[in-house]
């Protein structure tokens, strides 16, 4: 089992940042990527970023050059940069962290975090 805890969200002003953080623990091991998803009202949720535990990275295409994710391992954290917001990033964001399939390739989910994109 993985527990994952988010904290950073909040209301910003396009233009702003926010720094989303994303703690897990239990059964660190077993985790091979852990992700940024995202739910805005009315829509499906998708991925915003995966990170692989060696260090890879996709991003969604409507993200690059403003969001960064980070991953300490030592810390059993990752976190989600976001820069140059936008309207359009109002939405609640959801921690994952998906197992090596060897471990059984589990899903599991943080409570979710609102974020909220408006002057």
């Amino acid at each position: 089992q993985v527990q994952l805890v988010e904290s950073g969200g909040g209301l910003v002003q396009p233009g702003g940042s926010l720094r989303l953080s994303c703690a897990a623990s239990g059964s660190i091991f077993s985790i091979n990527t852990m992700n940024w998803y995202r739910q805005a009202p009315g829509k499906q949720r998708e991925l915003v970023v995966a990170a692989t535990r060696g260090g890879s990275t996709i991003y969604v295409d409507s993200v690059k050059g403003r969001f960064t994710i980070s991953r300490d391992n030592a810390k059993n954290a990752v976190y989600l940069q976001m820069n140059s917001l936008k309207p359009e990033d109002t939405a609640v964001y959801y921690c994952n962290a998906r197992q090596y399939v060897s471990y059984g390739g589990g899903d599991y989910w943080g409570q979710g975090t609102q974020v909220t994109v408006s002057s």
